[in-house]
């Protein structure tokens, strides 16, 4: 049944309140940013993300949390929309510290808008009037304690998009690397030279999402494809270490050649970099595709192997799909970490993560 217009325009209204009292909140949770550079009349180059948003004074970025104020960038910082110790293979990471805890946390606001997100009450706070969002100011030293607590061996900025929120992290990161924590993020992989560089005293591993192989779909999603194959090629040239998720999407972005050529690219950079092919379930606007079934992730899951990637998992569907949730030797074929869904049930690495059986270093980061 329609709603009375006068109820839906009282709605807008209460949503249009709330999301200037968030943004408000937000805003007061800022500090002057590193991630930028000044120009001409007081505008100001945000270098965080692929978008290199050109703010005047008082315009906000394509992400909505980041904003010219006076001709200086303001960032997000001194807050967490959420923290929790999580299995590390939930980011998902499958060869970084194997059946480890890892202390993650999460600002709000993304530079994406993708219809099938499934974290898009914290990505689109600024963005979307039904997700809303909540804050706890915090300090670094604080979550560096709650993941000693909680016994994390790392500490992970996640649940929203990372690289916008860089200079939070890398408070955080900054202190964790001297308590001997490792650090990680969970990124669309939107990135920048001068990002990676940023951070490149602290972080350790990085999870990219790469959501398809489509360039008119990346800009659909609010992005392009090539700077995040750029991020990719760049962040594993660092010598970070870098795991890859594909959230396959039914009908979106499951045509094979597509696949082909998305795990193809991948095996060009490394085939050692474990591709992850999860299962999408409706959500957020994206409400009328069917979920995945594993039939769908074992098919993809061929056609990674097929381009010669070594290490491929389907994921998000525990306990279906075979021996694709197990990290195998590439050599002999021997099962070195066997898994179901985010459960470790027998490492048989060592911690110079060699096969027992044959010798073959597995690549990772395994202490």
């Amino acid at each position: 049944m329609n709603k009375p217009e006068k109820e839906t325009q009282g709605e807008n209204q209460r949503s249009r309140v709330a999301d200037s009292t968030l943004a408000a909140l937000l805003d007061r949770h800022t500090r002057e940013g590193t991630l930028w550079t000044p120009e001409a009349d007081g505008r100001v180059r945000c270098l965080a993300c692929g978008h290199r948003c050109r703010l005047a004074p008082g315009q906000r970025g394509i992400c909505k949390i980041r904003f010219n104020e006076q001709g200086k960038l303001r960032v997000p910082f001194g807050y967490v929309a959420g923290a929790a110790c999580d299995p590390i293979e939930k980011k998902p990471f499958f060869h970084v510290q194997p059946g480890s805890a890892a202390l993650t946390f999460g600002m709000l606001g993304c530079n994406f808008h993708c219809a099938f997100c499934q974290n898009w009450i914290s990505s689109q706070a600024l963005r979307d009037r039904a997700s809303g969002g909540s804050i706890e100011v915090v300090r670094p030293d604080q979550l560096i304690d709650a993941a000693k607590r909680c016994g994390a061996s790392s500490v992970v900025s996640s649940y929203n998009e990372p690289f916008i929120t860089a200079e939070w992290a890398g408070a955080v990161f900054e202190s964790a690397t001297k308590t001997g924590l490792l650090c990680a993020m969970v990124s669309n992989g939107y990135g920048t030279p001068e990002l990676l560089k940023y951070l490149s005293p602290w972080l350790k591993a990085l999870k990219i999402d790469l959501k398809c192989f489509n360039d008119q779909r990346y800009r659909f999603l609010g992005g392009t494809l090539a700077v995040v194959m750029d991020t990719i090629r760049r962040a594993h040239g660092m010598g970070l270490w870098v795991e890859i998720v594909t959230l396959l999407v039914p009908g979106l972005n499951d045509d094979p050649q597509e696949l082909r050529d998305l795990t193809q690219f991948i095996a060009s950079v490394s085939p050692d970099i474990p591709w992850h092919v999860t299962a999408f379930h409706p959500d957020y606007r994206m409400t009328d595709a069917r979920p995945t079934r594993a039939s769908d992730l074992l098919r993809a899951v061929q056609i990674g192997t097929g381009s010669g990637l070594r290490f491929v998992y389907a994921g998000n569907l525990p306990g279906n799909t075979g021996q694709w949730e197990n990290t195998r030797c590439p050599d002999c074929g021997e099962t070195v970490i066997e898994r179901t869904g985010f459960t470790v049930h027998a490492n048989r690495l060592g911690s110079d993560g060699k096969c027992p059986r044959c010798g073959r270093i597995i690549p990772g980061i395994w202490q």
